[in-house]
């Protein structure tokens, strides 16, 4: 063995300065976004959220313009008249202007598109870890369980950040420049808390909703067939349910109604104004979304626990 062997069998320590405690999870979060943006899907589920941003951004345009320049007269779509004033109303029913109803709804369409590209990408970011290993490759280093899941929920609510809450704040600007900005801003400022708010609970029940079903099952194709029956199947029974006894606490099993309330009271909308009816109330809303959020919560932290002590 040669003498530059025989350097490299000595222990060699570490001279340089630890890092914080947020830089790991910042860390895991990085590999995991960089492995979301590899996927195709991702592309195309962005380009679609920037469709709906689009539509959003030139409706509420188009409903002010044509309340200020069409308000009487009568205009051609596709060669087909149509009486300006009913157009305006039609606009008006989706709440385009600049209402917290407006931002509510905005959010609530794109939450669809996250959920979607959750539910494709939750095994990339935590199945897959337990498949190939690299749970136990990131626990043989200096990181903690809490640290490794705190750093794949940050992917997550980065993620969120890009989808719901950005477009939001454009949209709230956009809504001050129409209006009359000297008001505009200062009066709903208080809705950009409220949008804040409602993308922390999506971010908090999907990021660990996300964990749980990944670390569970693992595969893209059963973490898919669940997550259909969270969002879809499970949607359907309630609203079975709930109009066939007219008891609103059927709604509760429906978990994106649920996030729904959660932030239509963070954005201060009247429960009177929730639609369809009937609906639960704002504190059974919330409640059923903490159960969910600490079932999901217990359920990781098993998962990964079972996982340390096998390969110990």
């Amino acid at each position: 063995m040669t003498a530059p062997e025989r350097q490299l069998l000595h222990y060699r320590p570490w001279h340089q300065q630890p890092q914080s405690w947020i830089a790991i999870p910042w860390a895991i979060a990085r590999l995991a976004l960089l492995l979301i943006f590899r996927l195709r899907i991702f592309w195309l589920l962005l380009a679609l959220a920037a469709l709906s941003f689009f539509f959003f951004f030139y409706a509420q345009y188009l409903l002010v313009w044509i309340s200020q320049h069409l308000a009487g007269e009568t205009v051609r779509i596709a060669g087909i008249p149509f009486q300006a004033a009913n157009l305006f109303r039609f606009l008006d029913r989706l709440a385009l202007n600049g209402s917290a109803q407006t931002f509510a709804n905005f959010i609530w369409f794109q939450g669809y598109i996250l959920v979607i590209l959750l539910a494709f990408s939750g095994s990339l970011l935590f199945g897959n870890d337990l498949v190939h290993g690299s749970l136990t490759f990131y626990l043989a280093k200096p990181i903690t369980l809490s640290q490794y899941l705190l750093g794949k929920c940050l992917a997550i609510a980065l993620l969120v950040l890009l989808i719901t809450l950005v477009p939001s704040f454009i949209l709230w600007l956009e809504a001050g420049l129409l209006y009359d900005w000297r008001t505009y801003y200062w009066d709903n400022l208080h809705l950009l808390v409220g949008m804040a708010g409602y993308c922390a609970c999506l971010t908090l029940t999907l990021s660990l909703l996300t964990a749980a079903a990944g670390l569970l099952l693992r595969r893209t194709v059963p973490l898919v067939l669940v997550w259909m029956g969270l969002f879809v199947l499970l949607r359907m029974m309630a609203n079975w349910l709930t109009y066939a006894s007219q008891d609103p606490c059927w709604r509760l099993l429906d978990l994106w109604n649920n996030l729904y309330l959660c932030g239509l009271w963070c954005l201060d909308v009247d429960h009177a104004t929730v639609r369809p009816l009937p609906q639960p109330d704002f504190l059974s809303a919330f409640m059923a979304n903490t159960g969910v959020i600490v079932t999901c919560l217990l359920v990781a932290g098993r998962q990964m626990a079972t996982v340390t002590n096998s390969n110990m």
